[in-house]
């Protein structure tokens, strides 16, 4: 049984086509207000087979899950604080089961102990934002009686206190970095990163905030400055330097900023776009109102045809790939891409794809695992929320 949902991701449905021209040519082109015509929109159709081969993976998962993962306390790996048992109760929402399910009821009754009195719903505290976003998500998932829309209220003002504001672009400021302005980070005055800004972006969604909404514009700039490319967007020192369409994780202060690594710079000092990073930006920009007339999205979209794969993160390898798996399903959904053609004239249908590729590497318990522990993804719990995160958005 599916349950109403509380919030639709916007997207709109369109087969895109890519040839080798410079610039992918879209069959039909998301309308230019995709907030609104998203409510009207449904998914289209995967093929019998592919149904019935999500539907029995994702039963396997959904048992391990209840059976293995969950603590007597209704949490899922909660060594690592309150992040992965909110993924998880999102899963199991996601993929039709009910607030009232031992296994979901459970798992919120664990999370609503993590809301503090500041707002936020976290452990303790070095991850304040990613924590935050993700319960947002799974508290705005589970809310059809209104039980979580003060939590939900609170929340958003959290998170958006965090974020980089006006004082970044004020020039007398000397800890003021205009690079950053509009990220945000895992928690504190640290460097904002595209993965947790793009987590704020899709919490803000969930929780009922329009894409005109000042934060979502504030992190639509940072969003726009991950971008590798050479626009107006992009005042960066980097933004010509790749030029692909891609997004990279952070925005460094200097070259040998410790908190990026060697393997994010190019030869010629730019930095690498990858896999997960790239479907994030596309999926935030959406989120955030643009349109596929935008040159940001052209070049998010080209990029994607260029670099379509699922054996692997493109640019990271294994490292990080069911966090990708997740940001590639989420980001094609919310472009409502939903067939597409790559580089080399080959047509894919993502969704039968993902469904198949993660079929394969489904364990026999019905986990998922990661052999690159990177990302915490060799913990099954994590890679196996996430994988049933991106078959959520293959229905």
């Amino acid at each position: 049984m599916t349950q109403r949902r509380n919030f639709r991701q916007p997207r709109c449905v369109f087969v895109l086509a890519v040839s080798l021209l410079p610039m992918a040519t879209a069959v039909n082109s998301i309308p230019a207000n995709a907030q609104e015509k998203s409510a009207a929109v449904t998914s289209p159709a995967i093929s019998q087979a592919a149904s019935e081969q999500r539907q029995q993976i994702v039963a396997k998962a959904m048992s391990f899950l209840s059976k293995e993962g969950q603590s007597d306390a209704g949490t899922f790996s909660d060594r690592v604080g309150s992040g992965v048992t909110a993924l998880a109760v999102t899963a199991a929402l996601k993929n039709g089961h009910t607030v009232d399910e031992p296994m979901v009821a459970a798992g919120l009754k664990a999370l609503e102990g993590y809301v503090k009195p500041d707002g936020g719903i976290y452990g303790n505290g070095r991850l304040k934002n990613y924590e935050t976003c993700v319960a947002m998500v799974c508290f705005a998932e589970a809310n059809q009686s209104g039980r979580y829309t003060k939590t939900l209220r609170d929340a958003k003002h959290f998170v958006t206190e965090m974020q980089y504001g006006e004082a970044q672009l004020d020039p007398s400021n000397p800890d003021g970095h205009p690079e950053w302005y509009g990220g945000v980070g895992y928690g504190g005055p640290g460097r904002p990163d595209l993965s947790n800004t793009g987590y704020m972006i899709e919490a803000l969604r969930a929780a009922e905030t329009e894409a005109s909404d000042p934060a979502i514009q504030r992190a639509l700039a940072f969003v726009s400055r991950c971008q590798n490319l050479d626009s107006k967007f992009n005042d960066t020192q980097f933004a010509a330097k790749v030029n692909d369409g891609g997004f990279y994780y952070e925005i460094p202060l200097t070259k040998i900023d410790p908190s990026t690594s060697d393997e994010r710079y190019t030869a010629n000092g730019g930095l690498r776009s990858y896999g997960s990073m790239s479907y994030t930006g596309l999926k935030s920009m959406i989120f955030a109102g643009l349109t596929s007339e935008d040159p940001r999205v052209k070049a998010a979209v080209q990029w994607i045809t260029d670099h379509y794969d699922l054996d692997q993160n493109p640019g990271m390898g294994n490292a990080g790939l069911y966090y990708y798996y997740h940001t590639f399903a989420a980001g094609l959904d919310a472009a409502g891409i939903d067939k597409l053609k790559d580089a080399d004239g080959v047509e894919h249908d993502w969704r039968a794809e993902l469904i198949s590729e993660l079929a394969s590497r489904q364990n026999e318990d019905g986990s998922w695992s990661n052999e690159n522990g990177r990302w915490f993804e060799n913990d099954k719990n994590l890679a196996t929320t996430l994988a049933l995160m991106s078959l959520a958005h293959c229905q």
